[in-house]
């Protein structure tokens, strides 16, 4: 009998690598920020919009790009996407002088341009790899693929201050650290792009063994489905409250992401010799529980047969313990027991993160998973633009409590969402239709 080719953990590996570069490219800004405020006098409230310009653009890019993937295949979509965002990554270092010379003397323009732009290459990233999971996966091993692949947000985001901190140190140029991200990106996606084919079923190191594993056969059938209208997404509870809740996790992961940095640089005065290792301790601990999450949600499917147990009452009591731990921050008074509540609360967060890609695969056919990951992703990315925006502005108006007591409230907003998912129910094309025809435009 012939043995498994295994090649599709050599995709998913890949996969995880290429976003992960994706997640430090867009959080090197956070840790040139006081470098950027200083140079072109920017405060709070206008280093907010820096940072919240990207989403944007994220938010567009991760709609277009699911939809393109559907249309002309996923692997012409990671192409396209990777070599742009390495691209605007290295261009970042001229956003000031770009705005001087275009835009009316404004530097904020130029990094508004800019940053619009990179967040709308780096948007299809992750509706990507919900396709390709689905393509490439095992049922059986869904939740360990997602995981792998989401565990890149967390070693990203822990990855991204040794990597900014040491680029700023060794270069002591910020423009630097931008131009040598986005070459070793560019470099990353070509070599990701040699290797990579749209479905196991074109790959030639895939054999027949490993296809029949992954449903080879259900696959190329799946292939000839018609993709279901975008309307539908809307008018499917569970995918519309999915979306919803997956906003609180992007949420939670842009407020630490765009501004933990700052809030430790301010309210604990570290220095960049400091900052490297310190802002890595609150990524510690979800690097871990993004995995186990995906292990609980299959082990809880496996025991209790019932996808409510292993989505919604999983999902809302995880979120529930992640409003509390935000919540109790601004009761703290020494940096220990701050960071590690934020610490806590990222790794709850974290634990989450497999179910809202699950669900869009639960319910949604192959043939429109890219899109339909693409319009969650959109809904869920307008976090990426409110939470810097708005978490500057409170900031600056209020202190940072009062960031912490949004957080907190966005986490359970989330939960009550989760509790209303009906995850049991596959949308059909008779399904689709009948949702459109009760909800005419």
């Amino acid at each position: 009998m012939q043995a498994d080719s295994r090649y599709r953990y050599r995709i998913f590996a890949m996969m995880f690598f290429i976003a992960l570069i994706n997640y430090v490219d867009r959080g090197a800004l956070s840790f040139a920020a006081n470098d950027i405020a200083r140079e072109f006098g920017f405060n709070k409230t206008q280093l907010g919009a820096v940072l919240g310009y990207f989403g944007f653009g994220y938010l567009f890019g991760s709609l277009c790009g699911g939809i393109l993937a559907d249309r002309v295949g996923s692997k012409k979509v990671w192409l396209l996407a990777g070599a742009l965002w390495s691209l605007l990554e290295i261009a970042t270092a001229w956003a000031g002088e770009l705005g001087v010379a275009l835009f009316g003397g404004s530097a904020l323009m130029g990094f508004a341009a800019l940053r619009i732009l990179f967040g709308f290459a780096e948007g299809p990233a992750y509706a990507l790899m919900n396709k390709t999971i689905g393509h490439w996966s095992p049922r059986k091993e869904r939740g360990f693929a997602l995981g792998i692949g989401l565990l890149s947000t967390q070693i990203g985001s822990l990855l991204t201050a040794p990597l900014a901190v040491g680029l700023l140190l060794l270069t002591d140029d910020w423009r630097s650290m931008f131009m040598l991200l986005g070459l070793f990106s560019l470099l990353a996606i070509l070599l990701f792009a040699a290797c990579f084919t749209d479905t196991p079923a074109q790959h030639p190191k895939v054999n027949a063994a490993e296809l029949a594993a992954i449903g080879g056969d259900r696959e190329k059938n799946d292939e000839h489905q018609a993709p279901l209208p975008w309307r539908a997404f809307f008018t499917n509870r569970t995918l519309v409250f999915n979306a919803l809740g997956y906003f609180s996790f992007l949420y939670v992961t842009f407020v630490l992401v765009t501004w933990g940095p700052k809030y430790l640089q301010d309210s604990f005065h570290y220095d960049l010799h400091a900052l490297w290792y310190v802002a890595m301790i609150p990524w510690s601990g979800a690097c871990f529980t993004v995995l186990l999450g995906g292990r609980i949600t299959d082990a809880l499917l496996a025991r209790s047969g019932n996808l409510r147990v292993a989505r919604n009452l999983f999902a809302a009591v995880t979120l529930l313990l992640t409003a509390g731990c935000f919540l109790l921050i601004p009761f703290m008074q020494s940096p220990a027991a701050i960071i590690a509540l934020m610490t806590l609360g990222n790794a709850l967060n974290a634990l989450v993160n497999n179910v809202y890609w699950s669900v869009v695969l639960d319910v949604t056919p192959k043939a429109s998973v890219g899109a339909y990951s693409g319009i969650t992703l959109a809904i869920a990315n307008l976090a990426s633009i409110s939470a810097p925006m708005l978490s500057g502005w409170l900031a600056q108006q209020h202190g940072y409590s009062a960031m912490f007591f949004a957080t907190a409230l966005v986490s359970f907003c989330s939960m009550l969402c989760m509790t209303r998912l009906q995850p049991e129910k596959k949308i059909t094309a008779r399904a689709a239709a009948a949702g459109i025809a009760r909800h005419p435009a």
